[in-house]
């Protein structure tokens, strides 16, 4: 008699090729063969009963439709044995399909102690990846062949980080935290998307995981994390701009959105809620930033986060010199 640990799940699947396949994309982690087992098992087991049914159920209706003339005759007396055979069958499916559930779910909630941990916190519509050094990027980027833990949570609603390539997806809860992990096995880039719907934007929450060769994502890091040293006060602030998300609620090119446009900000004066105005300079920037409560813009509600604690000294003078060169 096979046991359930000589059963090679891979043979079930005959569509679940290093290729992809019509049902799930090229796999490229080392835990995506799991999820693809269970998977296609379910697919199988499925697709025969389903079968099996319609068929039966088509032949019975041809072979025992009511003929003219017809009295119905006494039902048949059940039958012991053929009871027990079709409740045993459904059992040992039912048995089955735990065991590859249940050590697939102990494989991918236990992370190795050596994995390489990256913060990740979802907002309305944006993704910050959060690297040990302090690091923040849009998109995610990690080196190939190592551990990988992600550390997630929510700024305002739920989210749902999606890997299709890597077969990982995982909640990001306000509040609370949650993790998944996983070990790319192919560089290159991967989509990376928000499968939970969280707003109007919710299309808009795009993001890439980048697969660095061995030795290239220490670089990578070094580079990114220096970027304010590499790059002109303008152009570091437009790349912090798109990085933290700015763009989700403040245009640039003069559109009206959730706060007000940068277009042309740096130097007018900005009517406030309270009926006074205010001079958009340096200080009222920086003020904006760290404390966007404090002086409300005419006509817009108060839901801008604080970047307090978020962003250095050096970012919020980049951000300043960026947007006084959107003229």
């Amino acid at each position: 008699m096979v046991s359930l640990g000589q059963i090679n799940l891979e043979r079930i699947g005959l569509l679940a090729q290093e290729a992809g396949s019509f049902w799930l994309p090229p796999r490229a982690s080392t835990t995506a063969s799991i999820v693809d087992q269970a998977f296609y098992l379910l697919l199988v087991i499925s697709t025969f009963f389903f079968t099996l049914i319609v068929v039966l159920m088509s032949v019975f209706v041809v072979l025992y439709r009511r003929q003219p003339g017809a009295e119905p005759g006494r039902a048949p007396s059940h039958n012991p044995l053929l009871e027990m055979v079709w409740t045993g069958i459904p059992v040992a499916i039912v048995a089955v399909i735990f065991y590859v559930g249940f050590v697939g779910y102990m494989e991918l909630r236990s992370a190795p102690r050596e994995a390489y941990e990256i913060r990740v916190k979802g907002q309305k519509w944006q993704w910050f990846f959060t690297y040990p050094n302090g690091h923040v990027d849009s998109d995610l980027h990690v080196p190939v062949d190592q551990a990988v833990r992600l550390t997630l949570t929510s700024e305002d609603v739920i989210h749902s980080l999606f890997i299709p390539a890597f077969r990982v997806k995982m909640d990001l809860v306000p509040g609370r935290y949650t993790t998944a992990w996983f070990t790319a096995t192919q560089v290159g880039e991967f989509d990376l998307y928000c499968a939970e719907y969280c707003g109007t934007g919710h299309s808009d929450m795009l993001a890439k995981v980048v697969v660095h060769p061995p030795g290239e994502f220490e670089q990578w890091l070094a580079t990114a994390s220096d970027f304010l040293k590499t790059m002109s006060p303008a152009e570091a602030g437009e790349l912090i701009f798109r990085r933290r998300g700015c763009g989700q609620c403040h245009s640039t090119d003069g559109t009206a959105k959730i706060g007000p446009t940068l277009k042309g900000l740096y130097g007018e004066q900005v009517r406030l809620a309270d009926g006074s105005t205010a001079e958009a300079e340096d200080n009222y920037i920086r003020e904006s930033i760290l404390e966007p409560n404090a002086k409300i813009a005419a006509g817009y509600q108060p839901v801008m986060p604080t970047y307090k604690g978020l962003l250095k000294d050096e970012e919020i003078t980049a951000l300043i010199e960026y947007i006084k060169s959107l003229k």
